[in-house]
């Protein structure tokens, strides 16, 4: 799914083109072969649906899974012009979990910005560069919403504290399937 680096950039380009105008990001991490996002789908009136007349219009009404399909579709005709291939990248259905407490959220994050360490890629978030892990220590402006991220530990320290502990992979797995 990304060979190289212009793959992962040119990926978050057409995610910031389909998918930040209808739902905030507060954690994501792209792999080789899969990616995790952590979003929540904007409110109406919070939605920036960029050449389209009115909120009223067919465009604004599609429903929210077309934005990720829009974004799916582009990245594959590239992908597969790019490298002279055919089909699909995406086998699968994206799925979609309910967050429904703080606990949970905290340890979706983790899940996503441990996902390389898990994969053997690196040891550490800070050592992956596809990640919003580095975003969230970073003070460089950012559509992410870091502050609302870092708030979820209390504080940076706190943050930097809980991604440092190691996670049993194993207990995290059967947590989050629940």
């Amino acid at each position: 799914m990304f060979r190289k680096p212009d793959n992962y950039e040119y990926f978050l380009s057409l995610y910031d083109k389909y998918i930040e105008p209808v739902a905030a990001t507060y954690a994501w991490v792209l792999m080789p072969n899969h990616f995790h996002l952590l979003v929540r789908i904007k409110n109406i009136d919070d939605l920036h649906l960029t050449g389209f007349e009115n909120l009223s219009g067919v465009e604004a009404t599609k429903p929210l899974h077309q934005y990720f399909s829009n974004l799916f579709n582009a990245y594959t005709k590239a992908y597969n012009k790019y490298y002279e291939t055919r089909g699909a990248l995406f086998e699968r259905p994206f799925k979609r979990k309910l967050i429904d407490n703080e606990n949970y959220l905290r340890q979706v994050i983790l899940y996503i910005h441990n996902n390389p360490i898990h994969h053997g890629f690196c040891e550490h978030p800070v050592e992956y560069p596809w990640s919003s892990y580095l975003t969230c220590v970073s003070i460089k402006p950012t559509k992410l919403h870091r502050n609302e991220v870092v708030g979820w530990f209390d504080n940076e320290a706190n943050f930097k504290t809980v991604h440092n502990e190691k996670l049993n992979w194993n207990e995290m797995d059967n947590w989050l399937e629940m």
